[in-house]
Formats: C-alpha cells, sequence, structure tokens
C-alpha cells in the first residue's frame, strides 16, 4: 500500500471582501486530494482555479477557511512548523540577491531554517542542481536557466521529503527546460517527492504519475496519466489531398471533416468509426498523398474538463 506524504481532506478557502460574506470568493471547495511517498504529481487548472491558493494554505501564507492538511505525518493546525519543515516550495517568479553567489545564498537559507553549519550539504545540493562550477559567481551573472536551478536549491537546503514546484519551466527556452526536467527526475529518483504546477500539458503528461485538475476550486480530476489519457474518446485523421475539388462530397454522419489548406481533418469518436472507413471515403474522392493521426492528448482533456 502506498504511504501518503500529504492529504487534503475537505479543504476550503473562502476570500471575504471587507469580512463580509457577501461578494465573497470561493477559492477552494472541499478539496480531497492525496499525495503518495515518492511520486511525481501533477496539479493542474486554469488561472484563478485554486491551484496557488492551495500552495500558499501548504506554506503558511494563507490560512484556510476549513477543512484537514495533513504533510509527512503533521497535521497543519498542530504542527505548522514541522509542516513547513517537511516542504520546500520552488516559486514561479525568480527572488534572488543579484550580489549574492549560489553557495552564500544556500548557506544564508539553510541558516534560516535552523540548519547547524555542521549538518549542512550546501556543496552536494550544488552539485545535485549542476551548479557547483558556479558556486562562488554572482547571482546576477547566472544565466535564466540556471537561475531556475538555484531556486530548486534554496528549497532544498533544509532537506524536504517534499518539494512543490511552482511553473518551474515558465519563461525557459527548449535546451533549459530539458536541463529543469533531468534535474527533477533525478531529485525524484533519490526519494523526493514531487508536486508540479505546470501550463504546459506536455510536460504533465511526460513527467506526472498522477495528476489533479481542479477548476473554480473544485476537484474535477484525479487519476493516474495513464487513466487520464484513455478517457479520449476523439481521434483526428490528418490526409493530404492533391485537390479539394470534391470536398463537399466527403460525409459520414458523425465523423466532422474540415479543410486545412490541401489537407482534409477528420475528427470522430474512435468507439463508433473504424479508421478503414473514413480512409476509404476520402478516397473515393481525392488522391491522398500522405496520412497522420493523432490520438489526443492531455490538453484535450483538460479542455474538456475545465469547459465543462
Amino acid at each position: 500500500m502506498n504511504k501518503i506524504a500529504l492529504s487534503a481532506k475537505d479543504l476550503s478557502k473562502i476570500y471575504k471582501k471587507d469580512g463580509a460574506s457577501i461578494n465573497s470568493t470561493l477559492a477552494l471547495n472541499k478539496l480531497n486530494l492525496s499525495v503518495f511517498q515518492g511520486e511525481i504529481f501533477g496539479l493542474l487548472g486554469p488561472n484563478g482555479a485554486g491551484k496557488t491558493t492551495f500552495i500558499n494554505i501548504l506554506g503558511g501564507l494563507t490560512v484556510k477557511t476549513s477543512g484537514k492538511v495533513d504533510v509527512w505525518g503533521f497535521d497543519l493546525d498542530d504542527n505548522p512548523r514541522q509542516v513547513r519543515a517537511s516542504l520546500g516550495i520552488v516559486p514561479q517568479e525568480v527572488n534572488l540577491d543579484a550580489f549574492f553567489s549560489p553557495k552564500k545564498l544556500l548557506e544564508l537559507q539553510a541558516g534560516l531554517y535552523g540548519v547547524k553549519k555542521e549538518n549542512r550539504i550546501t556543496d552536494t545540493i550544488l552539485k545535485m542542481v549542476s551548479l557547483d562550477k558556479q558556486a562562488n559567481s554572482y547571482a546576477r551573472s547566472l544565466s535564466g536557466g540556471m537561475k531556475r536551478r538555484l531556486l530548486i536549491a534554496k528549497a532544498m537546503v533544509h532537506q524536504p521529503p517534499i518539494l512543490i514546484l511552482d511553473e518551474p519551466t515558465a519563461g525557459v527556452d527548449v535546451e533549459l527546460r530539458k536541463n529543469l526536467f533531468s534535474n527533477i527526475i533525478e531529485l525524484n529518483k533519490l526519494g523526493v517527492t514531487i508536486i508540479l504546477t505546470t501550463h504546459q500539458l506536455y510536460e504533465a503528461e511526460e513527467l506526472c504519475d498522477r495528476i489533479a485538475i481542479i477548476n473554480k476550486g473544485n476537484l474535477v480530476a484525479l487519476e493516474t496519466t495513464e487513466n487520464l489519457l484513455q478517457r479520449i474518446e476523439s481521434k483526428k485523421i490528418r490526409f493530404k489531398v492533391n485537390n479539394l475539388n470534391n470536398f463537399e462530397k466527403i460525409k459520414i454522419s458523425g465523423v466532422k471533416f474540415q479543410k486545412k489548406g490541401k489537407e482534409i481533418l477528420a475528427i470522430y469518436d474512435k468507439k463508433k468509426f473504424k479508421f478503414d472507413v473514413i480512409i476509404n471515403k476520402v478516397k473515393e474522392n481525392a488522391e491522398i498523398v500522405d496520412i497522420s493521426t493523432d490520438d489526443g492528448d492531455l490538453e484535450d482533456i483538460f479542455i474538456e474538463l475545465t469547459n465543462n
């Protein structure tokens, strides 16, 4: 049986305007979820869904209205300091002192957490995030990707068992994103439980063992990534053809055909139609040059759930 690293039960947060219930905002509505030890857990949702509120409650920046939160065996109400000590939170914004070196920043952060000098693993953490060669450089001289990795290093100084990454790849290029992915995977292999929020849905699809999707404060899905992808019912076939003169004749009830330049896009329910039936219908009215298929991805599920 999987051990639970973090859980929320009936967690709610209401933001009241001027202390009154009128015009109040329900940011979280009786949220129930559990994160297992050692997994990479995706927390997804559109802007305003409640992700940041949830993270802020965990980090002690926001006070919950009701419900129960348990982190690494500690109750948030009874042991708030132990809860914060069990978490490393990597913010979306880069908040580094430009005139400190990575090594000095980590030493300062460790001191703030009360980590004794003999128990600090600054050099190990810098090596872990591939910043050992820049250990004594000014933070202002680091590239965008290095600064992101330094934020992860700062969150690791007290060796928390759970690491929360809030949009870690925001504003970084493809190469830097790949490096961050490698760091995340390596940390997870070392036993760190990862909670990842991202708007790049392919990142969650690639990295996460399970995914929770919240919308307007409500949990609308919580499943393994594989099971979520199996929900996709629609399939797309893209035909590259020589001409579209007979496009109007390409009709099958229940299948949507679209013109895209010199291409025909067929969208259909894969449970109701066979692949060859659609190909034969297109072949009757156009010369097919090339065919490609798309089974859909996590973005399709995300849009379906958050739009409804």
